[in-house]
Formats: structure tokens, sequence, C-alpha cells
């Protein structure tokens, strides 16, 4: 049992993230770097991707956010990638 002095004394994070969402996708050379809604950025290579790698770069910027953050799309080469499957670190093989 908990009294309500106990909860006086407790210190609250300023932040503190329920969920990661894709906000925003960039691209290098040979990386895809994927903007989370809780401040963290994923980058993954190309190559884990065979048709974002082969793709050109306005393919590449052609990316639509779907369920609200939660997977990414590209219908101009109708590649698909989840953002939980980023976060485990799948890639092609996985598949």
């Amino acid at each position: 049992m908990t009294s309500s002095a106990t909860h006086k004394h407790r210190t609250q994070r300023g932040f503190i993230p329920h969920t990661a969402l894709a906000q925003s996708v960039s691209f290098d050379d040979s990386m895809m770097h994927v903007s989370l809604s809780d401040g963290r950025i994923i980058s993954v290579p190309l190559l884990w991707f065979p048709p974002l790698y082969q793709a050109n770069p306005d393919q590449r910027l052609g990316y639509i956010i779907s369920g609200g953050g939660i997977g990414l799309h590209w219908p101009d080469i109708d590649e698909d990638i989840s953002v939980a499957g980023l976060l485990t670190g799948a890639d092609h093989r996985s598949r």
C-alpha cells in the first residue's frame, strides 16, 4: 500500500514515449533513415530492401506513411516496410 506522502516525492520524467511512429524518411547513397515520433532515427542499409536499393531517387522519395505511422509504402515500386520490422532489425532475408 502506498501513501499520498510517497506520491508527493516521486519525480516524473518530462517525456515518456508510448509509441514509435514514422514521421519522415530520408536517404543517402547507401542508407535509409526513418525519423520516429519518439525522437529516434533508425538507419538501415538500402541493401536490406532490394526494391529501394534499385529505385531512383524520385521513387525513393515517393513514400507514403501508412497506418498513422506504423508503416511505409512506396506505390511506384510496390514496397511496404513496417516500423516494427525496422525496430526488430528485420531485413529482406526475414521476409
